[in-house]
């Protein structure tokens, strides 16, 4: 008997409501931040393609500084990304290992000027315009296709 008196106390903890979240509880509060997500997503693209610029400026900037080195060992610009020894990353559309959104080419190279031009391949904002940036021997990057 006192094992039975022992076990229906057990049983009575178990009956015992405890705190917490319902389910409509916790459904209520997802569906509350993903409009709060769908509403700040718009805010955050043009973010999103500043950051992916960044690329190629600093890509630009590096092709820069490599065809200076050529020009004073050579007094004249190179026209071939090989011969500075440039090494173009894998871009995005070249499958999962891929990570650059830049194409990198050289467009003008002469004895006293060149060209750089980074080109996007990816069309950042879905309106059909992909962005341009160039560098010239002076060092002026210009961004001549805003995406």
């Amino acid at each position: 008997m006192k094992n039975f008196n022992l076990f229906l106390k057990r049983i009575s903890f178990l009956k015992k409501k405890l705190p917490g979240f319902t389910l409509t509880e916790l459904l209520v509060v997802l569906a509350i931040i993903g409009i709060l997500i769908l509403l700040a997503l718009p805010n955050l693209l043009p973010l999103i393609t500043k950051a992916k610029t960044t690329e190629a400026k600093l890509q630009l900037n590096h092709l820069y500084t490599l065809e200076k080195n050529y020009f004073y060992s050579n007094s004249k610009y190179s026209a071939s990304l090989a011969d500075l020894d440039f090494i173009q990353e894998k871009l995005v559309s070249e499958g999962e290992s891929g990570q650059a959104n830049y194409k990198i080419e050289i467009i003008n190279a002469t004895n006293r000027t060149f060209l750089a031009r980074a080109t996007s391949i990816t069309d950042f904002d879905g309106d059909g315009v992909y962005n341009v940036w160039e560098i010239d021997q002076e060092k002026n990057l210009v961004e001549k296709v805003k995406d």
